[in-house]
């Protein structure tokens, strides 16, 4: 039996007996690699017809979380590393036993059942892996809030999940009362930034938080996370989790993954554990062997995507996790510098990201003037990657930028770049293995090679559907094919390249425009730091290009940029306005959100 713990404080890590009892319990997944590489073939009705337990890394996600925790037990699990330059660390053992008492917390003192669904809202830090990863292991659904969510925007998703439980951070309290009215949310867990920090540290943090007036009354009573865990250590006793796995089968839903919200409502998608332990099963294959040749002692990736979102709670928290990397958190990645005592203070190996922060990074002088040593692998997804950020962050850190291609409905991630000489910039690589790509014309004919149409993916990381929304769901699942509203081709070798979102597409005058052409010539220009293109409305063409532009140069006008458009680009595809922004508005992983620019641009249209 594990030794009780004080508020603030963890388990060390388990006796070696235990441990080997565990790991007999959990034998290491890379036994079923090979079969599964071999065998995993295209998905018929249901999904995983040609995929059995055996060929998964492991039986249920509880599995592999747990088999992944007692397999790496003593190593450093996930860091949180403050401005200031404070950091706190758990192992993975650690991690392991405080998501068993938070998962017995669930399931025995607030008496949730199999099935109910548990949201968590709250920026990166170590309250948060430990609270998903209880979820999971209480048999419960996960469903993440943006923690830029308004009180009405997290009011939906808590309404439209059915969600029973909150854990939030105490920084949000201002806006529970409207996110809890009308909800089912019966219970409220709150941490802190300052979760299992020494006990001094905690009280300076929250000082200085009160002092600045971030810190707010919460308008009903909220369980304390340390109380939670404590609660849940004691009525655990010496037993483990497993006691809940059998409750839940691979077709449940294991997250409801909120779409970003860009266009109107966001749409949860019901991810099952299938999905799940495919999607992590399909990047270990491709990218297994690379990265095992590659590695040292043990990677290092800092992990600033917010863990709400697919992308990092994919590839950070679930693939990056049962590798057994270490995992380094940064609450607020704003601004940028906030990130350089996480370069300072460990050997960062990894780092996903978006366009948006590796650019960022490179008008950093402490960045540029100190890259990172470590720096083996960095993967962008989420948003188009710029040719020339991509060759200056080659230059500054010696270190290329792999692109990938994923969306909420496909669980997180569709393709890959390969990890070797064989990567093309440029594209967004090939499928993963089991995953099938049509590029579909508007008459739903296959297009060759070379020519652009919607992508279509069929796999076994493809969505169950949209919770609540069969109308939804059936406009775009059809056959075990997701139509994903992206338009791209593939090429000869079968590498996807991606043209743009097909809603984002502009008619003029009958002739098609992708806003991404348009942005990466503006891109070109050395006075533009960002541009974003989108429709606006127009008499004679039906729509015409507006561009946003944020000025690197402050003396760039419009008539340079007209200038530098019309010698690259034909006449219907200039924008015909440039609107001059301090900043282009984004999602927290840093997408465009161009349904705000759409609106200014039909509101100065409209002024004219």
């Amino acid at each position: 039996m594990r030794s009780c713990l004080l508020p603030g404080r963890v388990p060390a890590a388990a006796p070696a007996r235990e441990e080997e009892e565990r790991r007999q319990e959990f034998p290491a997944f890379s036994k079923v690699q090979k079969s599964m590489a071999t065998e995993l073939k295209r998905p018929s009705t249901p999904a995983h017809d040609c995929l059995t337990a055996d060929r998964l890394l492991a039986p249920s996600m509880p599995a592999l979380i747990a088999g992944a925790c007692r397999e790496h037990a003593a190593k450093p699990a996930f860091s949180i590393v403050l401005p200031n330059g404070w950091t706190r660390t758990l192992t993975f053992a650690e991690i392991d036993a405080l998501s068993d008492d938070f998962a017995f917390f669930l399931r025995e003192r607030l008496r949730l059942e199999a099935g109910d669904v548990v949201a968590v809202m709250g920026p990166n830090c170590l309250a948060y892996p430990i609270a998903a990863y209880g979820i999971m292991k209480a048999g419960c659904v996960f469903t993440g809030l943006n923690p830029l969510y308004t009180g009405e925007e997290a009011r939906f998703q808590l309404a439209d999940s059915q969600a029973k439980a909150l854990v939030v951070v105490d920084l949000f309290a201002d806006r529970l009362e409207a996110a809890l009215d009308g909800t089912g949310v019966r219970h409220l867990i709150r941490f802190s930034i300052a979760e299992f920090f020494p006990l001094w540290q905690r009280l300076l943090i929250t000082w200085k938080l009160r002092r600045e007036g971030r810190l707010k009354p919460f308008p009903r009573p909220a369980i304390p996370f340390s109380r939670a865990l404590s609660e849940g250590r004691r009525v655990r006793g010496g037993r483990r989790s497993e006691i809940f796995w059998h409750e839940r089968s691979l077709d449940d839903p294991q997250i409801f993954q909120y779409t970003g919200g860009t266009t109107g409502r966001p749409k949860g998608a019901e991810i099952t554990a299938f999905n799940l332990l495919a999607n992590i099963t399909q990047q270990e294959i491709m990218s297994g062997e690379t990265l095992r040749a590659r590695a040292s002692d043990q990677e290092t990736t800092l992990l600033v995507l917010p863990l709400y979102h697919a992308y990092a709670l994919a590839i950070g928290a679930m693939h990056a996790m049962r590798a057994g990397t270490h995992i380094v958190l940064v609450p607020n990645p704003r601004p940028l510098s906030n990130l350089k005592p996480a370069f300072d203070r460990f050997p960062i190996t990894m780092l996903p990201g978006v366009n948006a922060l590796f650019q960022g990074l490179l008008e950093e002088d402490w960045f540029v003037a100190h890259p990172p040593r470590h720096l083996k692998l960095c993967v962008s997804g989420a948003a188009p990657l710029s040719p020339a950020v991509r060759a200056r962050w080659k230059e500054v850190t010696g270190c290329e930028i792999h692109e990938g291609y994923g969306l909420t409905e496909g669980t997180c991630i569709v393709t890959a770049s390969p990890l070797d000489e064989t990567m093309k910039p440029g594209t967004v690589g090939r499928p993963l293995p089991g995953t099938e790509i049509r590029i579909v014309d508007d008459e739903g004919r296959d297009c060759p090679p070379g020519v652009p149409g919607e992508i279509w993916i069929r796999g076994p990381q493809v969505m169950r559907g949209y919770r609540n929304r069969p109308e939804e769901t059936a406009a775009v699942l059809a056959d075990g094919w997701l139509k994903t509203g992206d338009v791209g081709f593939l090429d000869e070798d079968g590498f996807l390249v991606i043209a743009d979102r097909k809603k984002d597409m502009i008619i003029v005058s009958g002739f098609n425009v992708y806003p991404a052409e348009v942005e990466a010539v503006l891109a070109e220009h050395p006075g533009v730091a960002e541009a974003a293109v989108v429709g606006a409305p127009d008499e004679k063409a039906g729509e015409v290009p507006w561009a946003f532009v944020v000025r690197r140069d402050p003396a760039l006008d419009e008539a340079a940029l007209k200038a530098h458009v019309a010698a690259r680009l034909t006449a219907y595809k200039r924008p015909k306005r440039y609107v001059f922004v301090d900043e282009l508005p984004k999602s927290p992983v840093g997408k465009v959100l161009r349904r705000h620019l759409r609106e200014e641009a039909r509101r100065l249209a409209g002024a004219k």
